[in-house]
């Protein structure tokens, strides 16, 4: 539920009535406006924009955000193609309105920082007065503040759409923000921020969830997307849901939390363990479950665990000929502790690989530990590697964090994009390679572990050594032996492949048939987004499709009719072959974009990079804010 809705066109009235008269505006503007300018009256309404925070103190409050900002990187990205296409921004706040993350149009992000809406300032209703991120948190629902209902005078060019981020237990973990100019900012804009908090929540829960997960919809096929439900029990009790599970419950967390398990659920619920099920609850209703057991607290296993039932749903790899033999080389390396590097074009399976490669190792009783090396901060790899002693920083957790390397301990330690670890930190996880020994941040004692490891990486390594950015002595660490997974286009399996990804896709249950022209085209497109690129399609084709239908390749989208050429790097390495790696790659994305008419989303599927690759391009282009006029 949200009370956000376009300002009225008497927010001028509004506006004399409550700050020229002291009058009460209620009749005038939304109800959420008129509370949060009650709540903002000790705001001075004349006062200062405030300068960031030190770039110390705020690193310390990502350190303490490390999990919300871990899992929200994803969404940033994906809202960032919208703001960027619409000249707006987006931001990331804590739950005290501190912005913590901020990207979006080079056009916009001065204009904004002249505001002062950028890290390292808080935007809360104490501070700024009414905002969308601050009364986003207060509210706790997901609004819009447009134009003059921002409290302060100088925020009211300003149009900003906000939702809250909750824990599983309904506590505020931050915001997700967009803004720009009023006109550019409407209800499209506050429903994408909606469903990015509620996707950041699902991956949040996952991450922390110990115990019991029980992922349920009435819906089946929604079971391992971000719309299911999540509930996570724990001694037999209910201590974690997201908001889906509360309104399938029509619950409120306070009335759902710390519920004993079999008297919600029935005492059938434990049963539900790694299979599918239609469970009936005591009031005779069912619904469809997955129940899973992610380990104890804080352990690998946990965080794995909970991830499982979605890496399984999205595997390309079950039964293919292709990468079957791949597989068992490296299961075969994998058992004797050699390392096992995996690389691959983005989306073409890597973490479903080494996944697999866990399952059938040695270590398969063990935790599976993910670490998405290019989704976390800079600031933040270090403390999440090597974990950090209490008091190693301010703001750091009162037990400390015992950090992912030893959470891998007895199981599979998979750094994902392990070449974007920072150069700094590379020597010492080469220590920690070589010795098995981690000692976290803020000394203390070393802790032996002890784990098989599993990397990937899209990027060629040795470039990268050659280049300067890669250590040439952790590439011969982590790379023992090395799986090159081919690229959609190029395996010979592809047509059974794409037939079963069609069936399993929603194909199957509602009884569809890929004509052979279809799988013809899909077979011959290049697919420069691989496996994960080619799953969007068919579920699109699935899901305009209607029982029963023939799926003909006139139903295909157009641009796989009309694929042109792919561009890539080596296209701009042939062009300047004495050009530093930098210029190379600047010069590829430029090409890529001038080549999709500068559609980030586009011209990142050609380049196979992820879209803040492009992103972080265009904002090094950027001139410094002081340079930038209205």
């Amino acid at each position: 539920m949200s009370e956000a809705s376009v300002p009225s066109v008497s927010v001028a009235q509004a506006r004399e009535l409550f700050f020229a008269q002291g009058r009460d505006p209620a009749p005038w503007i939304a109800p959420h406006i008129s509370r949060s300018w009650q709540r903002s009256r000790p705001v001075d309404p004349q006062c200062i924009d405030p300068t960031p925070m030190a770039p110390s103190l705020l690193n310390e409050r990502r350190e303490q955000a490390m999990r919300l900002l871990s899992c929200a990187q994803p969404e940033l990205d994906g809202l960032a193609e919208h703001a960027v296409g619409n000249g707006c921004i987006v931001a990331l706040s804590d739950a005290t309105g501190l912005i913590l993350e901020e990207i979006g149009s080079p056009d916009f992000l001065p204009k904004a920082q002249r505001v002062a809406l950028q890290p390292g300032v808080e935007w809360s209703e104490s501070h700024r007065g009414t905002n969308a991120i601050g009364t986003a948190l207060a509210e706790r629902v997901a609004l819009m503040v447009l134009g003059g209902e921002h409290y302060l005078a100088q925020n009211g060019r300003l149009g900003c759409a906000a939702a809250p981020i909750f824990s599983g237990r309904g506590e505020l973990a931050g915001a997700l923000d967009i803004s720009g100019e009023t006109a550019r900012v409407n209800h499209h804009a506050l429903g994408l921020v909606r469903m990015a908090a509620q996707q950041v929540e699902h991956r949040m829960l996952l991450a922390e969830a110990s115990g019991h997960v029980l992922r349920f919809h009435a819906r089946p096929a929604l079971i391992g997307t971000a719309r299911e439900g999540l509930m996570v029990i724990e001694g037999g009790r209910i201590v974690a849901a997201n908001r889906v599970a509360l309104d399938l419950f029509g619950r409120s967390w306070e009335g759902l939390l710390d519920l004993d398990a079999e008297e919600f659920l029935g005492a059938q619920w434990p049963r539900m363990e790694h299979r599918r099920s239609l469970l009936t609850l005591p009031g005779g209703r069912q619904i469809a479950t997955v129940m899973e057991r992610t380990g104890t607290a804080n352990s690998g296993a946990g965080r794995s665990g909970a991830r499982q039932a979605m890496a399984a749903n999205t595997a390309p790899i079950d039964n293919d000929d292709v990468v079957r033999p791949l597989l068992a080389r490296a299961v075969r390396v994998l058992n004797e502790g050699v390392p096992v590097l995996v690389n691959g074009e983005t989306g073409s399976g890597k973490e479903v690989f080494s996944r697999r490669l866990h399952a059938a190792s040695r270590r398969s009783a063990g935790p599976f530990v993910a670490v998405d090396c290019a989704s976390l901060p800079e600031t933040l790899i270090e403390a999440e590697l090597f974990g950090y002693e209490e008091g190693a920083f301010t703001g750091a957790r009162r037990k400390g964090m015992p950090g992912r390397i030893r959470e891998a301990h007895g199981g599979v330690l998979f750094l994902d994009e392990i070449a974007e670890i920072p150069l700094a930190l590379q020597t010492r996880l080469l220590r920690v390679l070589e010795g098995r020994v981690v000692t976290p941040l803020g000394g203390g004692q070393g802790v032996a572990v002890d784990f098989d490891l599993v990397c990937a990486t899209h990027a060629g390594l040795p470039a990268l050594v050659e280049a300067g950015r890669f250590r040439a002595d952790l590439m011969y660490r982590v790379a023992g032996f090395t799986v090159a997974l081919p690229a959609l286009h190029e395996r010979a399996d592809r047509r059974a492949l794409i037939a079963r990804l069609f069936l399993e896709s929603g194909g199957a249950a509602k009884h569809l048939c890929l004509e052979n022209d279809a799988l013809e085209r899909l077979a011959a497109y290049r697919w420069p987004g691989n496996v994960r690129e080619l799953r969007s399609v068919l579920r699109a084709l699935v899901a305009l499709a209607d029982p029963g239908d023939a799926v003909t390749a006139d139903a295909l989208p157009a641009h796989l009719h009309d694929a042109g050429p792919i561009a890539d790097f080596s296209e701009a390495t042939a062009s300047q072959p004495n050009a530093p790696l930098q210029t190379i790659t600047r010069h590829a994305i430029d090409e890529a974009l001038r080549a999709c008419d500068h559609d980030v989303a586009r011209a990142a599927r050609r380049l196979g990079v992820h879209r803040s690759t492009v992103y972080r391009h265009l904002a090094r282009q950027r001139p410094p804010a002081g340079n930038t006029k209205d």
